[in-house]
């Protein structure tokens, strides 16, 4: 089993930047891909970002692509969500998932594992 935990959340003026970061514990050597999704109430999951197990390919959700980067440093077993020009549409609680599958995969019910969330707030 594997436990992702998520930091970097809070309050930020449009504009502005956060980092987030998702660090992995337990049977990490099974985790292959990961990703980020977003989520606010009342609506489904939604894909933001993905990264393959080294981290040479990457993938966007259409809403992000330009200002969001996702990263990983294996060594460490953390994924990175780096935001950028953020706006207020960005509002919502950010999960990070792992899989163990290969390929790039974009929907929620595809991942095994998932973090509590942390929450990002964008203010206009």
């Amino acid at each position: 089993q594997v436990q992702l935990v998520e930091s970097g959340g809070g309050l930020v003026q449009a504009g502005g930047s956060l980092r987030l970061s998702c660090t992995a514990s337990g049977r990490t050597f099974s985790i292959n891909v990961m990703a980020w999704f977003r989520q606010v109430p009342g609506k489904e999951r939604e894909f933001v970002a993905f990264i393959s197990r080294s981290g040479g390919i990457t993938y966007y959700g259409d809403s992000v692509k330009g200002r969001f980067t996702i990263s990983r440093d294996n060594a460490k077993n953390t994924v990175y969500l780096q935001m950028n020009s953020l706006k207020p549409e960005d509002t919502a609680v950010y999960y990070c998932a792992s899989d163990r599958s290969v390929g790039i995969i974009t929907k929620a019910y595809e991942y095994d594992d998932w973090g509590q969330g942390t929450q990002v707030t964008v203010s206009s």
